[in-house]
């Protein structure tokens, strides 16, 4: 049940991750070829590196390609909606992200868990999972990368994979401690979409002289 749970929520996100490189690649305007490649990378990017990362090789779409078989559905099916979704790309992106992000951070962490790795590792794991796709992303059509920014983005997946962990440890049921874990994620971005809430932002110190 485990690992069909996780497997659930991992497809999820490449969902909801694959849409989100679909609706960067509708701002810019690219082709069909450029929104496949954006999709890709920010579906399948952090859970590349976290598998490098971890010697966790080869890394898990090679080993399971339906998770490109996924990301091709996506992007095909979102063309038809095309129009549609140029119209909502601004406001749905941070949505729709936080989904993919709050899946994948706690999925990279269960990962990097079963693998006998310490809680730290497993948090940074986690977090590689959940941020980096999106990296990828926005610095391919030529954006700075929202984790760089003031959002609250990286400090969502870095509570939720510190939740998981810290439920592990005191020996929570795994799905159930999942769950709030993915919760916590998710609550703490949408949040911080809806109220604007945000890290200080360190500018120019402006001398007196």
């Amino acid at each position: 049940m485990l690992q069909h749970f996780i497997y659930f929520f991992d497809m999820l996100g490449t969902i909801a991750c694959a849409i989100s490189g679909v609706l960067v690649a509708t701002r810019f305007r690219m082709d069909l070829f450029g929104t496949t490649v954006l999709a890709g990378v920010t579906a399948i990017g952090g859970g590349s590196l976290r598998d490098m990362l971890m010697g966790a090789t080869p890394v898990f779409w090679f080993q399971d390609n339906s998770y490109l078989y996924v990301i091709l559905i996506t992007v095909l099916i979102s063309v038809f909606w095309l129009q549609h979704i140029y119209r909502l790309s601004t406001r749905l992106l941070p949505i729709i992200d936080a989904f993919g992000l709050t899946a994948f951070t706690i999925v990279g962490a269960q990962k990097a868990l079963e693998l006998g790795f310490s809680g730290l590792v497993v948090i940074v794991m986690g977090c590689i999972t959940g941020i980096v796709g999106g990296m990828v992303r926005d610095i391919l059509s030529g954006q700075i990368p929202m984790v760089l920014q003031k959002e609250i983005y990286a400090t969502a997946s870095l509570l939720g994979a510190s939740v998981y962990v810290t439920g592990n440890h005191f020996g929570l049921y795994t799905i159930t401690a999942m769950i709030i874990a993915m919760l916590s994620t998710l609550l703490l971005r949408l949040s911080a979409i809806y109220w604007h809430l945000s890290l200080p932002v360190f500018g120019n110190i402006k001398s007196d002289h």
